[in-house]
């Protein structure tokens, strides 16, 4: 069963703004799934939609087959969602809040199980801590430690990383895909794409309130990324010559790099064509490398 299946969903708030247009996405099972958008794409509004918080207009949404409407406790027992804004009593500890939490969902209480989040979360030593003493990065591990406490199937991460520093940042990802690795489903936004790129099984775009596409992320680079070929030349050139104009190469400002660009979409790349061309018109060269196009490129490329 697909654990979150949205069909013709469409949400429009007072004042007539539609904030979702008839979004369709079905999300699988055990996969890390990257929402990307702009500001004011809609992210947010697909994620609270989806868990219950903002009523849709008409469409429909299921969990692991559970109505969002009709069933909701069974929809919402299954989900956890670390939301963007740190929403925590400042004066309850962090062992009382993920306690309370786990509490919430009706759950009886587990110290293991609670233990061993908080340890993963790096939050172990500030177990005692009221929440208001802590820093921002270490609230939003928190707030994933809260998100977790009931032990869902499914983890909405909205903009986890804002505010983490680089090394905590790396180790959140690293249980995330612990958790993945132990079938939870990843639903993520972030702005950091670099992040999507390396985590993603599978990535969303979504602008204005439509998505725009949806793929599996290596997909995604292969039909929509190019590669650049860089050839580092033994001796500067006056310019490019003619017969080489089919490959449209650039010629740098010191003349002693030529760059190829194409695309990594199949096909006949004329690599090895353009290679034999330069041999054949006695063109010297000490190295050459590619560069391959970044999620980002491709991303900002999309939404123009």
């Amino acid at each position: 069963m697909i654990p979150i299946d949205v069909r013709n969903l469409n949400k429009t708030y007072k004042g007539n703004f539609q904030a979702l247009k008839n979004i369709n996405l079905h999300i699988k099972t055990g996969e890390i799934f990257a929402l990307l958008g702009p500001n004011g794409a809609g992210k947010t509004t697909l994620i609270n939609t989806i868990c219950g918080i903002v009523r849709p207009t008409n469409g429909t949404i299921t969990v692991d087959g559970h109505d969002i409407i009709t069933d909701f406790r069974a929809a919402r027992s299954l989900i956890g969602l670390v939301p963007q804004e740190l929403a925590t009593d400042a004066f309850e500890t962090v062992w009382h809040t993920v306690n309370f939490s786990r509490g919430l969902f009706g759950l009886a209480p587990n110290r293991a199980y609670v233990e061993k989040i908080i340890r993963q979360l790096s939050l172990w030593d500030k177990k005692n801590n009221k929440i208001m003493t802590l820093s921002g990065g270490m609230k939003r591990r928190v707030m994933i430690a809260k998100a977790l406490s009931h032990e869902p199937k499914i983890l909405f991460l909205d903009e986890p990383s804002a505010g983490v520093d680089v090394s905590l940042r790396k180790d959140m990802w690293e249980n995330v895909r612990t958790l993945r690795d132990s079938g939870v489903t990843i639903i993520l936004t972030t702005h950091y794409l670099e992040e999507a790129e390396e985590m993603a099984d599978r990535i969303s775009v979504i602008n204005k309130g439509e998505i725009i596409l949806t793929d599996n992320k290596d997909d995604l680079m292969k039909k929509l990324g190019h590669k650049t070929l860089t050839i580092d030349l033994d001796q500067p050139l006056n310019t490019v010559p003619p017969f080489l104009s089919a490959w449209k190469l650039d010629l740098d400002a010191c003349a002693k790099q030529l760059h190829y660009h194409y695309s990594t979409a199949g096909g006949d790349t004329k690599v090895p064509q353009l290679l034999a061309g330069l041999s054949k018109a006695g063109i010297a060269y000490k190295d050459i490398h590619t560069n391959q196009s970044s999620l980002e490129e491709i991303f900002i490329e999309l939404i123009k």
